[in-house]
Formats: C-alpha cells, structure tokens, sequence
C-alpha cells in the first residue's frame, strides 16, 4: 500500500484565528496508519487548537484536513465516527462506576447492545480496570481514571485515537505505566495515535514528532533524527557571575552562551574534549559542570531559542482570556 493510501491524517496549510489571535498558522502534516505521531511545545503553542481541529470540535479558518479519509470540515460526522479523543481535562461522570460510563458512552456512539457488553470486557481488561467495572469513579486514582477515559475513547473502535497531554498532573510512575498501556492498546487494536505533549519523555514514545512553537511546526522527524542533526554536545555551567563568564566565553572561543536554569548552557560539537580546555582558559571560578549528549529540549532550544520551560512561562504564550477555553 502506497504512503498516500496510508495516511490516517492529512493536514495542508491548516489555520485557526481567534479574532487577532493567529493560534495556528497554516501547519503541513501526514501521520501514517498505525503511527504514533506526537506534537511537543509549550502551553499555548496552538497544539490543542490544532487536534480540536482535528476532531471537528474547531472550525478551521483556513486550509484543510482530513482524518481517516474524511474531511474535518464537510463531514464531520464520518470523522467522528473514525476517532476516539482523550481531552486534557477529565470529562467521566465521577457519581456513576466505571461500566455506567462506558455504556454511557456506547450508546451515544451506537454501539449494538449485543456487542457492547463484549467490547466493555476487552478494554477495560486493556487497561487493567475490568475488576473495577462496578467501581464508581470517584473512589479511583488520577491514573485510574486517565486509563478509563482512554478505554472509553477506544470502545466504538477508532482508527484514530487523539490524546491531548494524556499525562498532565500525573506522577512519573503513573505517567510511565499509561504509556506501557499506550503501547500495548497500539499493538492490540491497530491503532493510529496522535498526541499533544510538552513533556520531553513523553515524546521519546514517538514515531515521529512535531515541534510547534508560536502556531508554527518548526521541525518534524522521528526524535533520534532531530536530536542527530544538531550534532553538538549541552555543556552547563553554574557559575557566580554569569554575564562575565558568558563575555569570557564569547571572546575566548567565539561561542554564545544562554543562561537556562540558574546556569549558562552552550553548544559545542565534542564535550568532552572542550570541557578540559574551557575550564583552562575561562578565567572565572566555575562551580560543576556536565557535558550531556542532546535531547528534545535541546532541539526545541536550537529551533527557538528557548526551552519549553521558559516559551511557557513568557509573556504572549497563552491565547488571552477571552478565548480560553476554545484553543
């Protein structure tokens, strides 16, 4: 089968304006069937605008897309019948158990009666929860929850499963156990799963990612191949007077360096071997420093200039309040 006939989603020049507000900025994708595909940024990068796009929640203003074959704006109802969505914030009815949520949920997609008592069965044993079925919903775990609303998104058997940040608020150890659960459901159901994410772990998962930043993709591929093609080495420093070392350093070797974190990080293609001869001839009384090989969030800083950390804590990072709530 062609790459063309393969694509669970195709995206061209896509845009999305809250008024002045350009959230998405005519983005160019294709995610594959069967692919985990991942969008990484910050808060307020246009990500969530973006899948809510994606799943007919958000009329674009421009360009178009289609998912499962079927265009999000013209028919909009084969493409919902296509997708199961995890939204950011926890949408179950906490006063009913578990199985009442999920046949809830069956019978507003149309699930036959006769196959929804069966199909209950198989995801909630996917995720672990099936002993709990009769369980109500307030009595579980954030993470018990979280994988009760991906069983539900996967009950009428999407081709596509969209999850938006799956893991905010978890701890490590829960966001690590819905992933094994992600991976398995990808391989049990044959499903295409596209995700929304500002952690950095959480999209080494990836097939392929997508960085956007300000509404724009600025790089796509796979996360070993966008960490290969800066082919530097982070050097951190702490250090007391950081203007004077940064000085020191752009004089001694020509080289900039960012202040991240309480300390200056620079690029420099072999760490190791530079370590020895920066600490000889800086000249400034340096604390510790570490040479680490690149990660995600080196990428997105060679991209942007900032880590995600601070693109989200920048002032124009968020759509204003007037339109929270509709990215």
């Amino acid at each position: 089968m062609d790459s063309e006939s393969r694509a669970a989603i195709r995206v061209e020049n896509l845009q999305k304006r809250f008024g002045e507000v350009e959230a998405v900025r005519g983005v160019d994708f294709e995610v594959q069937a069967g692919e985990t595909f991942g969008f990484l940024g910050p808060n307020g990068a246009g990500k969530s605008t973006t899948i809510n796009m994606l799943c007919t929640l958000l009329r674009p203003t421009g360009g178009r897309a289609e998912v499962a074959g079927f265009d999000v704006v013209s028919q909009r109802n084969d493409v919902r019948r296509e997708i199961g969505l995890v939204f950011q914030d926890m949408t179950l009815d906490t006063y009913l158990s578990a199985g009442q949520n999920l046949r809830f949920h069956g019978q507003l997609y149309g699930v036959p009666s006769d196959r929804l008592e069966v199909r209950m069965r198989q995801v909630l044993e996917l995720v672990g929860l099936w002993d709990r079925r009769d369980k109500d919903v307030d009595t579980f775990s954030g993470g018990m929850k979280r994988r009760l609303e991906i069983a539900r998104g996967l009950l009428h058997s999407p081709r596509v499963l969209f999850l938006d940040e799956p893991t905010v608020g978890l701890d490590p150890q829960t966001r690590a156990s819905i992933w094994e659960y992600l991976d398995e459901l990808r391989r049990q159901e044959n499903l295409t799963i596209f995700l929304t994410t500002h952690y950095m772990d959480e999209a080494e998962h990836c097939d392929r990612i997508a960085i956007m930043d300000a509404g724009q993709i600025v790089a796509l591929d796979t996360p070993e191949a966008l960490k290969a093609a800066i082919g530097t080495d982070r050097v951190r420093l702490e250090i007391d007077d950081e203007a004077a070392a940064a000085a020191a350093i752009k004089r001694q070797f020509g080289l900039e360096a960012s202040s991240v974190g309480g300390a200056l990080v620079l690029q420099v293609p072999d760490g190791e071997h530079f370590v020895p001869k920066l600490l000889a001839d800086l000249g400034v009384p340096v604390r510790s420093v570490s040479v680490t090989r690149p990660t995600l969030d080196d990428v997105f800083m060679s991209y942007t200039g900032r880590t995600i950390r601070d693109a989200e804590s920048a002032p124009g990072s968020e759509i204003p309040a007037m339109f929270r709530g509709r990215r």
